[in-house]
């Protein structure tokens, strides 16, 4: 019986189906992220509210690179261009937004446990996203072409 450093290591999906699996994995997290972009441009008197709600300075660019980074680097994420990069920045951006819009533990008691939920949400995506960006946009991306 030989062993190995791999012995327990899970074998990863093969060719197209690796490929498809990350196509469909770069879809449902980009679903989050561009009709967010959407949704902010529609409402963005109110989006410029909130932030500066939560004490952040400049609320009006903050709107602006929000969208930005939510459409703008959410398509290129559905499309897998310059998917390690992309994935990378909006990783930062959802901690970030985590951090400053979900920050439970400086919240009364009926507003901590949603928003602790919806912090490690975002930590969750982040992580996601740090594996789409470790192991690449796969075969059916604009990055392979």
């Amino acid at each position: 019986m030989s062993t190995t450093a791999n012995t327990f290591a899970a074998p990863a999906p093969a060719g197209a189906a690796q490929d498809t699996l990350a196509l469909i994995g770069r879809v449902l997290i980009a679903l989050l992220f561009v009709p967010a972009g959407f949704g902010k441009i529609a409402g963005f008197a109110g989006v410029v509210g909130y932030i500066g709600a939560v004490g952040l300075p400049l609320p009006q660019l903050g709107a602006v690179i929000a969208i930005v980074v939510e459409l703008g680097l959410g398509l290129l994420l559905l499309v897998g261009y310059k998917t390690r990069i992309v994935s990378i920045i909006l990783a930062v951006f959802t901690v970030a937004t985590a951090v400053f819009f979900h920050n439970y533990w400086a919240m009364p008691a009926d507003k901590a446990y949603i928003n602790q939920l919806m912090f490690f949400k975002n930590i969750a995506i982040a992580g996601g996203l740090l594996a789409i960006a470790a192991l690449g946009a796969g075969r059916f991306s604009i990055d392979k072409k």
